[in-house]
């Protein structure tokens, strides 16, 4: 057991191997990126319309979206961040997308 707790980066207690929560999250990461590619502008801003009202249903403040819009020869690349309050609003977003 203390051979796992040597190995470990975090900071743990021998008698649960819990972790500190905010030794994973220490909200420096408040951005999740997304990415695809649709076969016309239409369908892209509507998965940009459908991922913008999730990310606003997780957020506790206004959610900053900045999506790009690309041609590429097989269709229409869609980029999106979404830079949210905290840390934690950010994995509650990336975990409903799954």
């Amino acid at each position: 057991m203390t051979d796992a707790i040597k190995k470990c980066s975090a900071n743990e207690t021998a008698a649960c191997c819990c972790v500190d929560v905010g030794t994973v999250m220490d909200n420096t990461d408040c951005t999740a990126s997304w990415s695809g590619v649709f076969a016309d502008r239409h369908a892209a801003e509507a998965m940009l319309t459908h991922l913008s009202d999730k990310a606003r249903q997780v957020e506790s403040e206004p959610c900053d979206i900045r999506a790009d819009f690309v041609e590429e020869a097989a269709g229409v690349r869609l980029n999106i961040d979404f830079t949210f309050a905290c840390q934690a609003e950010t994995l509650i977003f990336q975990l409903g997308l799954r």
